[in-house]
């Protein structure tokens, strides 16, 4: 029997585009080369079709959610990119996350401050 995907002896145009792209993306490499682990295992003892299912579910999320926070980190610079070119003065400001204000339940079931007012006071001037 003839078959129907012969290996070709050169990597074609489109696979070693999809090649740069995951040495730029090394996390989602990491994610594929973990599928295509399950997908082939020849290693170890068979596992029944609901394990691999199970395993390749779980792996997608992973990759969704790597996809996902690698998308985010490109969308970010390039935002960033475009406000500096459209404004030169414009500059990234980080949130600051140095005051924090604890609440807490009192007996009475309300949200009050962690400190009584006497102790915020102190601490602010």
């Amino acid at each position: 029997m003839k078959d129907k995907h012969p290996k070709p002896t050169t990597l074609s145009t489109e696979e070693l585009q999809l090649i740069e792209q995951l040495r730029e993306h090394p996390e989602l490499m990491e994610r594929f080369k973990t599928i295509l682990e399950i997908t082939t295992s020849k290693v170890g003892p068979v596992k029944r079709a609901d394990e691999v299912e199970g395993l390749l579910i779980e792996e997608m999320r992973r990759l969704g959610n790597t996809s996902m926070g690698s998308w985010a980190a490109q969308s970010e610079r390039m935002l960033t990119e475009q406000l500096k070119a459209k404004d030169s003065s414009a500059h990234v400001r980080k949130k600051k996350t140095d005051v924090v204000v604890c609440l807490r339940f009192d007996q009475r079931g309300g949200a009050g401050l962690a400190h009584g007012p006497e102790e915020v006071r102190a601490s602010v001037r």
